[in-house]
């Protein structure tokens, strides 16, 4: 998946530098039509230049000597040009070409190879584009979680409290972020009624993924099923919407069980879910329905896959959005 966006950030470097060098040549024509001398020195050190590869290359008798008086002769020229800038108040950075990014020049990779800073600020800026979660991200993550906020009385159901299960909950969800790329097989089903902090914990795992620039998939049940309806039926310029459900980083699936179900829905339903586990991508699914209710909802291969590939955990306590 993330082939096809690397190609695209890679096209915008290369505007960028051609942008530049268009620039650069601009400046330079300026500078010619003010200043017809810096015009002929610039030649004057191009074949200078050419002069100093030659001798290089043919070491004739004399060419050590020769080579020393063209590197005399191509200093002298760039003093005088540098000398003729400064008089008439242009910087000599003016005629090089102007990067929005000087680390990297705009080529999105530095020196050693490895990605610049810029270019990996660009995939999570896509990443959060795809996801459609930036402005709610930033009031629910990992550092606005407040414990605080759950209960320390025993549920009646439970020796466990509602607090001690949510920093068990919490504690899974921080380890699944933090061995994202392992090859560990890590899924997570979520299920409890309303306002128990799921959807919460997945806006928290997606941001710090996104930040991480992860490609993450944030879609209600019922919007996926959307999705695949749209492409299957009406319009095929969306499958890139459609393929994104199988090969982003991690799909999160909320609200299962809202959707209309049938056939069709159960079967690309266990198409996706399946799909990901076999290729080794990670899902995240929440749902209000109880395991019961999800084998009466959807087929065994569906049951089976959820209950014995994901990790489930079951949120209970009082509703958090009444206090």
């Amino acid at each position: 998946m993330k082939d096809p966006i690397i190609n695209e950030i890679l096209k915008g470097y290369e505007s960028k530098r051609l942008r530049a060098k268009k620039m650069k040549e601009k400046r330079i024509s300026e500078i010619y039509a003010t200043l017809p001398r810096v015009m002929a020195i610039d030649e004057e050190i191009t074949r200078a230049g050419l002069s100093i590869s030659k001798a290089i290359l043919t070491k004739s008798a004399n060419h050590e000597a020769l080579l020393k008086q063209l590197k005399n002769d191509l200093d002298k020229l760039r003093q005088e040009k540098a000398i003729l800038l400064t008089e008439n108040n242009i910087p000599l950075q003016y005629l090089e070409e102007e990067y929005e990014c000087s680390r990297c020049k705009d080529t999105g990779f530095t020196g050693s190879g490895t990605k610049c800073s810029c270019f990996k600020q660009q995939l999570i800026n896509y990443a959060y584009s795809m996801s459609n979660l930036r402005d709610i991200l930033r009031k629910e993550n990992f550092q606005t979680f407040d414990i605080n906020l759950f209960s320390t009385e025993p549920q009646e159901d439970s020796h466990v409290s509602q607090r001690e299960n949510m920093l068990e909950i919490l504690n899974i969800c921080e380890g699944f972020v933090f061995n994202f790329d392992k090859s560990n097989e890590e899924n997570l089903f979520f299920y409890g009624p309303t306002g128990l902090g799921k959807t919460f914990l997945t806006n928290c795992i997606a941001k710090s993924l996104l930040d991480r620039g992860k490609i993450v998939i944030y879609q209600t049940a019922f919007k996926i099923f959307e999705i695949i309806e749209d492409v299957h039926f009406h319009n095929q310029s969306e499958r890139e919407k459609y393929q994104l459900l199988f090969n982003a980083d991690l799909l999160i699936i909320d609200d299962l069980g809202t959707e209309f179900s049938n056939g069709f829905t159960n079967s690309e339903l266990f198409n996706i879910i399946n799909s990901r586990l076999l290729s080794n991508k990670k899902t995240i699914i929440s749902t209000n329905l109880p395991p019961k209710g999800i084998i009466e909802r959807y087929d065994d291969r569906i049951f089976s896959r959820l209950f014995s590939k994901y990790t489930i955990l079951k949120f209970f306590g009082k509703d958090l959005r009444w206090q």
